[in-house]
């Protein structure tokens, strides 16, 4: 049997003290050591070693059933780089263990931009004809995969003819960089399914910068992150698609670049670790991890200008790759913090998984499923109206949950509720001037 060579520095660093075991999902779902972070951590280090193949069905069962939540990285006091580690193993065994043919479809997909603009536009008539709420308690995957494309419904902004006149304006402003005073040049990631799906969480986005004194660049030429393809062991993809981000933000003479997907966000702060091999663009992309910025991080180190809101209970919920990948917990809570009509809690498990995970839910949907069920559970009990979370696949996964359950309850971007805060404020004035 011969070694993968897979790099075991990092898996070196495991000491197997077991703090790991209660912040991983896989494992408190399945009570199995191979389910838990120092069980596949050993695993990794016999496929390193030669010991095991990777060919082995029980391997790539519970090396596919991680989520990759990197839950384990913050309960670890040893500093493992767990995340990066999983990547590096499945990059290394995917000739042995081939991504199945329906992810690899997916993945093709958001790597070309073309079959992406045509899969979203069907997505969205899908939409728009009332196809997915028919269908949304639908069994099976069909009804999963039709509630998940309901989630994304956002209802069209009212307010009156001055106020859609003033965001418009703004809207405009903040594409030219007009608008004073100018605190960075910042340049924000469209996204795949931000763009595609929740186009209305950029523009609200793009409006609560532009309200706090950014000014927005505008950048051609972006594709997707690649964190889909990073995940799957699909490296050379991901490489590709950094490289081309890379070349599409350095032209955009931003000073950071603003990004409001969770996962997006951890992927691209790490190309340095995607291209360190590369020695034509680790530099270049060591660099470009150094400017990107979630946007609460870039809204909380501004102190986000404040807004009285309509009042309303919401409950926090934390995107993984956000808390653990980015270990950025404080700066959404100073942006809702911001809202002054916004009563704010986290929910119990508010740092632990949903089950999304990139394309977990359509890979795994049963555990995706299981590990989502606590969550919705403590939603119902917390009483919430809305539930705020910085990542369209939680925001998604989440709001799926609940359109199968019959909840009423909402799911929308910490950005989102900022921006209404910030309109409704507007709308209030208005009607004190008539």
């Amino acid at each position: 049997m011969t070694s993968t060579a897979i790099p075991p520095t990092g898996a070196d660093l495991c000491v197997h003290c077991g703090f790991c075991l209660q912040a991983c999902p896989t494992y408190l779902a399945l009570d199995d050591e191979n389910d838990s972070p120092r069980g596949r951590i050993v695993l990794i280090k016999a496929l390193a070693a030669g010991t095991l193949s990777a060919s082995d069905d029980a391997v790539g069962t519970h090396l596919d059933q991680c989520l990759g939540c990197r839950a384990c990285e913050t309960a670890c006091p040893s500093g493992v780089p767990y995340g990066q580690l999983l990547e590096d193993t499945r990059a290394t065994i995917i000739a042995a263990r081939p991504i199945p043919f329906t992810s690899k479809v997916i993945l093709a997909t958001f790597a070309n931009p073309w079959l992406l603009a045509i899969s979203m536009a069907g997505a969205r008539l899908l939409r728009a004809l009332g196809i997915t709420r028919l269908l949304a308690r639908a069994p099976g995957r069909l009804g999963l995969m039709m509630a998940t494309l309901e989630a994304t419904r956002r209802s069209v902004r009212g307010g009156s003819p001055a106020a859609r006149a003033r965001r418009g304006a703004q809207s405009a402003s903040a594409q030219t960089g007009a608008l004073a005073p100018q605190r960075a040049r910042v340049a924000v990631l469209k996204g795949c399914v931000m763009e595609g799906l929740l186009a209305p969480v950029n523009r609200a986005t793009e409006r609560t910068l532009a309200r706090n004194g950014f000014a927005l660049c505008t950048t051609a030429g972006q594709q997707c992150c690649g964190a889909l393809h990073a995940h799957a062991g699909d490296r050379e993809t991901a490489r590709r698609l950094a490289r081309a981000n890379i070349a599409a933000f350095e032209q955009s003479d931003a000073e950071c670049i603003a990004v409001n997907s969770a996962g997006c966000g951890a992927a691209m702060k790490e190309y340095g670790h995607l291209l360190a091999d590369d020695a034509s663009w680790r530099d270049r992309a060591a660099a470009f991890g150094a400017k990107v910025r979630d946007v609460s991080e870039l809204l909380a180190a501004a102190g986000p200008a404040p807004a009285t809101g309509a009042p309303v209970n919401a409950a926090v919920d934390f995107p993984c790759h956000l808390v653990h990948g980015q270990r950025l917990s404080d700066p959404p809570a100073r942006v809702l913090a911001a809202i002054g009509g916004l009563r704010a809690f986290e929910l119990p498990d508010a740092s632990a998984c949903c089950g999304s995970a990139g394309l977990y839910s359509l890979t795994q949907p049963a555990l995706s499923q299981r590990i989502l069920a606590p969550k919705l559970a403590g939603i119902a009990a917390s009483g919430a109206a809305v539930v705020t979370t910085g990542n369209p696949g939680c925001m998604m996964h989440i709001a799926a949950g609940l359109i199968r359950s019959g909840s009423n309850v909402q799911v929308r971007h910490p950005v989102e509720l900022l921006d209404a805060a910030y309109e409704y404020d507007a709308c209030q004035g208005e009607g004190q001037e008539r």
